[in-house]
């Protein structure tokens, strides 16, 4: 097995946990707003037209097909109509507040927090590389208590570029000092975690907790994150 010297990792879903933090985060704003009397009837369909309207935006972003303001500003617009309410006004207050709160949350992966001391403290250099942006990811970080552990955060605004490109992936080597083949990449994305790695000559882990299905060819995949100790 090879001795790799660097350790990449993604950060949502892969480290901090979107899914939860993102629910956390959704129904403050349901009830703060009392969304219902505007005709969003149930927290439970607001959350899942968010994560239907949401994965897809982000794909396409991921994908070079959109702008990120297309999320800040039309994200929220986009899921109020499609639940009956049109109200500009009222979607650009939530985009604000999602974007503000969301970040703070505090949850974890299940076994990130064990995962990391291990690594820190067997010395591995590490980093992240993510396709979000930088004041957030900062947030999301500090809020969730793992800053510490990594010695750069390399975003896509930052590189000039986002994941798949490999560009973002040799930037990150750039601040590290190692090449490819001594770095290992940690993600939950096939195309833009595992297919950015390969990308870049990197090998890299599928980080599948879902166990859901694919036909793509992965030098390892893991279902959970301790999973990595007989990897690394």
């Amino acid at each position: 097995m090879p001795h790799y010297k660097c350790v990449l990792f993604d950060l949502d879903h892969t480290l901090w946990d979107y899914e939860t933090n993102c629910a956390e985060a959704l129904h403050e704003l349901y009830h703060s707003y009392q969304l219902k009397d505007f005709g969003v009837e149930t927290f439970e369909a607001f959350h899942s037209t968010f994560v239907s309207i949401n994965t897809n935006l982000w794909d396409r972003y991921d994908k070079g097909e959109i702008h990120r303001d297309i999320i800040r500003f039309e994200r929220f617009d986009r899921i109020l109509k499609k639940m009956g309410v049109d109200n500009y006004t009222l979607s650009l207050q939530l985009s604000d507040d999602y974007i503000n709160e969301s970040p703070k949350k505090k949850n974890l992966m299940p076994g990130a927090k064990d995962m990391l001391d291990y690594l820190f403290h067997a010395n591995y250099p590490l980093y992240i590389i993510t396709n979000g942006f930088d004041e957030i990811q900062s947030t999301k970080l500090a809020s969730s208590g793992i800053e510490k552990y990594f010695l750069e955060v390399v975003t896509s605004q930052k590189a000039g570029h986002k994941k798949p490109a490999k560009e973002i992936f040799h930037y990150a080597l750039s601040k590290s000092g190692f090449t490819p083949h001594q770095a290992i990449m940690i993600g939950d994305n096939l195309i833009t975690d595992i297919g950015g790695a390969k990308n870049a000559a990197i090998d890299a882990v599928y980080f599948n907790p879902h166990k859901t299905m694919h036909s793509e060819n992965v030098h390892y995949e893991i279902q959970s994150l301790n999973q990595l100790l007989s990897i690394l």
